[in-house]
């Protein structure tokens, strides 16, 4: 690579603007570091006069950032669009097949189009770089593709999404609802105004699963369904309950090899107040990884933010610069594998199951027959009246039971009249 450095940037969001402004002002000190000059010859983005935080120079400006990408010389390119097809894609591409190296945080992309183009760099011998995908400022995949690359892993499991994190982290600590948190979570920017779901859902940190099983198991980016739930029907009754049994809710990513094969999922879970996981709160991101000889490693960080996202851009393009051509997920596409999915069905757990009931004689009983007929063992029952309107709050706590045994057993009490609503059930991980 030359001495000097073609940067272009595509997408000037809050990402890319502040991405942006940070190459501006630590130009010198990558120069330091890499003995190369970077220089920005290309941005592009919608509007050329929207108002910015930071300002940009109008005279490399293009609203067709293909324009940027054939008629100038560029070495780098930032994808900071952020759309999992379209325009996001195309860019990626075409800047792969004119030679340019691309860096990119968009976990959508990747987790939906990561081979073809990880197959695409390495046919065209440049770097496809996505560390800022996953866990913002946190160096998960350089760390699984470098620091642990002659271990074993297992398993990788933890929280990959800040803006959730922060919601049932801010419920706890001001006893507010699921909706007043969310609008908190949205004027401090750690959720989309207009449109959170994708972090509500478990999307976003699903979509961060997948990245992270085809980094710690060589494996070519999964495409079946997997047991995917956010955390929207978390209510603060949920909190306050979980904190009498020593316990908290966090929305956990998890994936690992069972019996030989890959199993994946994002899901609330309770999880003990003593452990770790558990007090990492806020818009904290932790990722635990479980690999032989190595034990167990712990990585944790803001997940959240144009700040940690842009931390993670810059080392991806520090590595490119110094002349560090890489496989975008550790080995060649050819070597990676096809790992045959673990049925979600079997996936076992102890259950938190709340139940808000008509307060009459029998209703207790009707439900735990019903976990009896299906074998599913009860382990504790928090029963809290109101008697002001004659209802119930029912907490049963369970022994591990399997999904479809609980699928099952859940679908009878849809014709139970003196069950209000259908019950909020939570797993509760790594709990005997």
């Amino acid at each position: 690579m030359n001495k000097n450095i073609n940067i272009a940037i595509i997408g000037l969001g809050q990402i890319g603007c502040y991405l942006y402004n940070e190459l501006v002002k630590k130009n010198k000190e990558i120069e330091i570091k890499t003995g190369k000059k970077i220089k920005i010859v290309g941005i592009s983005a919608k509007n050329k006069n929207k108002k910015r935080k930071f300002n940009i120079n109008k005279k490399i400006f293009s609203s067709n950032p293909f324009d940027i990408i054939n008629n100038r010389k560029i070495d780098i390119l930032f994808e900071c669009i952020g759309l999992p097809d379209g325009i996001s894609k195309k860019i990626v591409e075409k800047a792969i097949v004119n030679k340019i190296h691309v860096i990119t945080p968009n976990k959508s992309l990747i987790a939906k189009h990561g081979d073809y183009l990880a197959k695409l760099a390495e046919d065209n011998n440049v770097n496809l770089e996505f560390e800022a995908s996953v866990a913002g400022g946190v160096p998960i995949l350089k760390t699984i593709k470098e620091g642990l690359v002659t271990n074993k892993i297992k398993k990788i499991y933890g929280i990959l999404n800040g803006t959730t994190n922060y919601i049932l982290t801010e419920m706890e600590n001001s006893n507010e609802s699921f909706q007043i948190v969310l609008k908190k979570a949205q004027a401090r920017g750690y959720a989309e105004p207009s449109n959170p779901k994708l972090d509500l859902n478990g999307f976003d940190a699903y979509s961060k699963v997948k990245i992270l099983s085809a980094l710690a198991f060589d494996n070519k980016i999964s495409k079946h369904n997997a047991l995917m739930e956010g955390i929207e029907n978390i209510e603060l009754k949920d909190i306050k309950i979980a904190k009498q049994l020593n316990l908290r809710i966090k929305l956990l990513g998890i994936s690992e090899i069972i019996n030989n094969r890959l199993f994946e999922a994002v899901h609330p879970c309770l999880v003990g107040n003593d452990t770790y996981i558990g007090n990492v709160n806020g818009v904290m991101n932790a990722i635990i990884i479980n690999g032989k000889p190595i034990g167990e490693s712990i990585l944790q960080g803001e997940g959240a933010g144009p700040g940690p996202t842009s931390s993670a851009l810059l080392s991806d393009l520090i590595s490119i610069v110094r002349n560090d051509v890489k496989k975008p997920f550790g080995i060649s596409y050819k070597n990676r594998k096809n790992i045959k999915y673990f049925d979600n069905k079997d996936y076992s757990n102890s259950l938190y199951l709340r139940f808000e009931v008509n307060d009459k004689p029998g209703v207790l009983s009707s439900i735990t027959n019903t976990f009896a007929k299906y074998k599913i063992s009860i382990k504790r029952i928090i029963q809290t009246p109101d008697k002001i309107n004659n209802k119930a709050t029912i907490v049963i706590i369970t022994h591990k039971t399997t999904e479809i045994n609980i699928k099952k057993c859940l679908s009878i009490f849809k014709k139970n009249k003196n069950i209000i609503k259908k019950p909020t059930l939570i797993r509760l991980y790594n709990y005997n």
